[in-house]
């Protein structure tokens, strides 16, 4: 490191700050004008304590194949540097936190300045690094990718992420998976929103980091500092630096150098050699030295990185000043706080920045060119963006299964355990997960093939011992199954990591996850993380429903479907037959890879080119199969993934249509032929995706509005034909909501039947019953519903 390194990091530092600064200023500017006193606070403060661990991290330290999780409020830091370097346009940052341009948080779709993760402030962008150090350790053991260079997997850590659970599990699961090449800068500030954090903090993060096999480095000093400790003196200022509470240093430091001078005085006293330190400061410089914490000063942060050289994982606690440089410095409001006009008048003096130039990279710098020239030579910027593409996998097609009688959760497992059995690229490309329950979600069969992933090969000890088992779990580098602990935030953290490795790393992988319906969401924040970020997978809930009957209602899913629906990036399924599931999965696997352009497909009116990730409900309900030639045709499979076909068309004088998604199926077809007795051309709508139908709908109708008059839905095609008179009953195993919409598209009396409450123990027949999702409840709708001649009801029911 030469002194001409650290005179241009300190230039890039300074620069940072004031980009950083002025961008949040601007936006808030422009906010106020256009929408009233509406204030875009707190990045300033906050993004001003990461402006030195940024600096040294990118413009010293860092490789392009190391990848960076930004803390959420250091975006405007992120956006200046990349606008220094180039990747980033006035326009995007003039147009900070407004419409088209640059994100408030870091963000990988929609920012154009090659963010790696995106980030908000619940510790999601913290712990997926872990999950990529993974994935990079997963790549690494495969011969289609093995010369790919191992990178840095790097959080930048706010401290009041320290508090979300997702990161203290993903530390359990980085530990049993011997994590390594992850860093984490924890910008230990001691402010959260509402206030400043415990007294010894860093203590128990420390504790807890090495429990977990992490090195830790506290970066407390700064230069300034350790020189005055080695000062006459300077052991009693360290003594009480260390000792000061967080609250105290906070205040003194908005408060300035008069009021340190004070406060030293008289809490250290006058003796000699401490008088002597702080006299021969003046209060600005004072101010300087006090303010020079580990995470504040470059040089600092730059021994800190360059000592590591292994790959251990590395925590780096370093203290920071929120607000840092600014005049909101220290302030136990700054998280709102806003520089006031004449504050960012005296901000930009002092700066050194001219009037009308506040957007120049450069300003005020006399040898504007040699700093450019610094900056081209680091290392992380040296290629460029670092997006990757990668091939398509293809699919061998639908794996199509022979049996009379199964339910869609064992169906699943013998698809999985067919493409094992092949030597294709895709069943090379497929990586399975599952939190603690890869038996009863039936990837045993898949993971006995595949085997399970490890750096290092372990036996099945069971083998060994010759014990008679049906799992064999053997662990090797080849393995393609990945075992988790039941933390379902890691389920998803992992889906999502593994999701973006075509992009993070330039190798295509098909993730899929398995989890029991109703736990889905427990990880549902790390799930919606996941599909803000693109990543591609498909995560299947199973066993679902109130149809796990014995479970008792702790098991049994209800509004699961309305998640699938309405999450964004996710397309939902619900296959009741073996035939839907493999004509799904097949699509499946090409819809995970896709990346066209949003427009829509003027069939269905759903953006299909622009792929995304899948979620298949499934249950272990055991279903007499159609049998597959029958329905063997272009028409029957192009319903099937539009989501929705008709099982028994209606005639002309239709009366009734019943329309059912998953494992009701059964109900819905028995109910139809009683009902047909006494009412005419009784119509039955297979739904295997109500997502997909009413996405296509909503499309539909808003192209319509925009002058496209013939834009025709999958659903609106479907029910065309049936008369205005016809009643329509939905059922389903799940809430009635996610299906009683139907009844809007063209005006039908509707009556919904579904499950609201939580479940509870008993047979499929108990609980349809109870829940008036069985046959009877759907003829008793016909009856109670539609107009004409009496329905005659079961036996039982007489």
């Amino acid at each position: 490191m030469t002194q001409d390194t650290t005179q241009y990091l300190k230039l890039i530092e300074q620069r940072l700050l004031w980009l950083s600064a002025w961008i949040v200023h601007n936006a808030n500017h422009l906010r106020a004008k256009s929408d009233g006193d509406v204030k875009v606070g707190g990045h300033q403060a906050s993004c001003a304590s990461m402006v030195s661990i940024m600096t040294a991290l990118y413009f010293h330290e860092l490789k392009p194949e190391d990848r960076v999780a930004v803390k959420p409020h250091a975006s405007p830091v992120f956006h200046a540097m990349q606008y220094m370097m180039g990747n980033q346009t006035r326009e995007k940052l003039e147009s900070f936190r407004a419409l088209g341009g640059a994100q408030s948080y870091p963000s990988r779709t929609k920012d154009v300045d090659d963010v790696d993760f995106s980030t908000g402030s619940v510790g999601l962008g913290v712990a997926i690094t872990a999950f990529a150090s993974l994935m990079q350790d997963y790549l690494e053991a495969k011969k289609w990718a093995a010369d790919k260079p191992l990178g840095r997997m790097i959080a930048l850590v706010g401290d009041a992420e320290l508090d979300e659970g997702n990161v203290y599990e993903c530390l359990q699961e980085g530990w049993k998976h011997g994590l390594r090449n992850t860093w984490w800068i924890i910008d230990y500030n001691r402010q959260s929103l509402d206030g400043v954090v415990r007294e010894g903090l860093w203590e128990k993060i420390d504790a807890i980091f090495k429990a977990f096999g992490w090195r830790t480095v506290v970066l407390r000093h700064g230069v300034l500092q350790r020189a005055a400790f080695g000062e006459p003196g300077g052991e009693a200022l360290r003594q009480w630096i260390q000792s000061c509470p967080n609250t105290d240093y906070s205040a003194l430091t908005y408060q300035g150098g008069k009021a340190w001078r004070k406060r030293l005085m008289d809490d250290i006293g006058d003796q000699g050699d401490v008088t002597e330190l702080l006299e021969k400061r003046s209060d600005d410089e004072l101010a300087a030295l006090m303010n020079n914490l580990g995470g504040q000063c470059v040089e600092t942060l730059m021994n800190a990185f360059d000592s590591i050289q292994d790959d251990q994982p590395t925590v780096f606690l370093a203290y920071t000043i929120k607000g840092w440089g600014t005049p909101l410095a220290g302030h136990k409001d700054n998280h709102a706080g806003l520089m006031n006009p004449a504050q960012m008048a005296d901000f930009q003096k002092r700066m050194g920045v001219p009037q009308g130039q506040e957007w120049e990279p450069f300003a005020a710098l006399d040898d504007a060119g040699s700093l450019r020239a610094f900056m081209e030579k680091a290392e992380f910027f040296s290629k460029g963006a670092r997006r990757y593409e990668a091939p398509i996998v293809k699919s061998p097609g639908p794996v199509f299964l022979d049996d009379r009688e199964l339910s869609t959760q064992a169906g699943f497992g013998k698809i999985l355990d067919a493409l094992a059995k092949t030597d294709s690229e895709l069943a090379d490309r497929m990586l399975t997960t599952s939190p603690d329950v890869t038996a009863s979600t039936n990837l045993g069969p898949w993971v006995n093939r595949r085997s399970l992933f490890a750096r290092d090969a372990r036996e099945d000890k069971f083998r060994e011992e010759r014990i008679p088992s049906t799992q064999k779990w053997q662990f090797s580098p080849e393995g393609q199954h990945i075992e988790l602990g039941i933390a379902e935030m890691n389920l998803f953290l992992l889906l999502g990591a593994a999701g973006l490795s075509h992009s993070l790393f330039g190798e295509r992988i098909i993730p899929i996850g398995t989890v029991y319906d109703p736990f889905v969401a427990r990880g549902l924040d790390a799930m919606n993380y996941a599909c803000y970020q693109d990543a591609r997978f498909i995560i299947v809930g199973t066993p679902s429903g109130v149809t796990l009957a014995p479970e008792g209602g702790a098991h049994q899913s209800i509004g699961a479907q309305l998640i699938g629906m309405s999450q964004d990036g996710l397309v939902s399924f619900e296959p009741a037959f073996l035939d839907e599931l493999s004509i799904i999965m097949d699509w499946s696997f090409d819809y995970l890879q896709r990346s066209g352009e949003g427009d829509p497909d003027e069939r269905t009116w759903l953006r299909d080119e622009t792929g995304g990730s899948v979620y298949l409900r499934l249950t272990t309900r055991p279903l007499e199969q159609p049998g597959v030639k029958a329905r063997d045709d272009e028409e029957f499979r192009r319903g099937v993934v539009d989501g929705g076909y008709w099982l028994r068309e209606p005639g002309p004088n239709c009366e009734v249509v019943i329309a059912y998604q998953g494992c009701v199926a059964p109900e819905a077809i028995e109910a139809a032929g009683r009902i047909g007795n006494d009412r005419r051309d009784i119509g039955v709508l297979a739904i295997t995706s109500a997502d997909r139908l009413n996405s296509g709908w909503t499309a539909a109708r808003r192209a319509r509005a925009r002058g496209v008059e013939d834009a025709t839905s999958q659903i609106e095609r479907l029910m065309a034909g049936v008369p205005r008179d016809a009643t329509l009953i939905t059922v389903t195993d799940g809430h009635p909501a996610t299906l009683a919409w139907i009844g809007s598209v063209r005006g039908h009396r509707t009556m919904p039947l579904g499950v609201e409450h939580f479940g509870q123990t008993g047979t499929i027949s108990d609980l349809y019953r109870h829940f008036m999702i069985d046959a009877d409840a759907i003829t008793a709708a016909a009856n109670h519903l539609s107009v004409g001649r009496p329905i005659r009801l079961s036996a039982r029911n007489i």
